[in-house]
């Protein structure tokens, strides 16, 4: 995660070191998509090399969620204290949307019982890790997609199951007390240690800060790898519907981000940072939570999630970033 900062081009032109962050966040946009293409790929195509790896995928969740907690600082924090109503907004339009997108989609596609429930779960899953990356290269509010990221994984353990309950116990059996145990374990309790050894380790911290993205990037990769090799088999029956279900997902969480930005009467910026927190999702705890409750199958739309929704972010990202701010 990028540091709260609203930043536009113009002042990171005039400040060094603004300007190499940019330039990093664009790279890694640019390589991340193509890192979990090619695990999607190795996981397709050599599945027997992942399969093992199974049970370490909540241990690689919790370093991903380690890595953001050691990216959060007290400001980011105190602005929403200052912003209530725009991050509140957020929040509820995060909750709100993606779920029911996600449960909507499921039946209008008619999918199997494990697939309605692996893209519901997407759904009900908190901000994703790189939804601020977009925000800061769409020239977006970046405190406040910090803000939002970070309140969205904050409350998940007590969100996600219950919203997953809600809109896809009608498809399977769900254990919300077990899923509220496993996102405590494998998010909340790395995001705080991570954020207390921002506090404590400062300088420690300090030297480690450039590598994080890339140590996310590949731990994700390996997730997926992992994930799309437990269900290989049945991708080629099953992929094309769920690529089109993931495509219909995230837009609708983009474009409707944006939009509950301007219900709100927020500004430009803003607008833009909402698109990212609600169209983006943490599709790694999504597939974490659908191979350990569910099946291989029921994480498949986690996987190819994790995959598209870098892609599109990306491609969004750099066509605001060409349009003019109105406000």
């Amino acid at each position: 995660m990028l540091e709260a900062t609203n930043t536009t081009s113009d002042s990171a032109v005039r400040n060094p070191a603004l300007a190499a962050e940019a330039k990093i966040a664009r790279v890694a946009v640019t390589v991340f998509p193509l890192l979990v293409v090619a695990a999607g790929l190795a996981g397709f195509l050599a599945p027997g090399a992942f399969k093992s790896l199974a049970p370490s995928v909540p241990y690689l969740l919790g370093v991903i969620m380690f890595c953001m907690g050691l990216t959060l600082t007290p400001p980011d924090f105190a602005s929403v204290a200052r912003r209530p109503w725009a991050v509140a907004l957020g929040i509820v339009a995060h909750y709100v949307i993606m779920p029911g997108a996600g449960w909507l989609i499921a039946v209008a596609l008619q999918l199997p019982p494990e697939l309605a429930v692996g893209l519901i779960l997407v759904g009900c899953a908190p901000s994703g890790t790189a939804s601020n990356v977009m925000a800061f290269l769409a020239k977006g509010d970046v405190a406040l997609s910090v803000a939002v990221a970070s309140v969205s994984t904050l409350i998940a353990p007590l969100v996600t199951p219950a919203l997953t309950l809600l809109l896809a116990g009608s498809f399977l059996h769900i254990d919300a007390g077990a899923m509220v145990l496993d996102i405590v374990k494998t998010v909340l309790l790395p995001v705080v240690a991570g954020l207390l050894a921002r506090l404590f380790l400062k300088k420690l911290v300090a030297k480690v800060l450039p590598a994080l993205p890339w140590a996310s990037a590949v731990v994700i990769s390996v997730i997926v790898a992992v994930v799309v090799a437990g269900s290989a088999g049945k991708i080629a029956a099953a992929g094309g519907i769920v690529f089109l279900a993931v495509v219909l997902h995230n837009g609708f969480g983009l474009g409707l981000g944006y939009l509950a930005g301007k219900v709100g009467r927020l500004d430009g910026k803003a607008r833009r940072a909402l698109a990212f927190e609600v169209g983006m999702q943490n599709s790694g705890l999504a597939a974490t939570l659908a191979s350990a409750h569910f099946s291989p199958l029921a994480a498949l739309p986690s996987a190819v999630f994790s995959v598209w929704h870098n892609v599109s972010g990306a491609i969004v990202a750099a066509w605001l970033a060409r349009k003019p701010l109105q406000d």
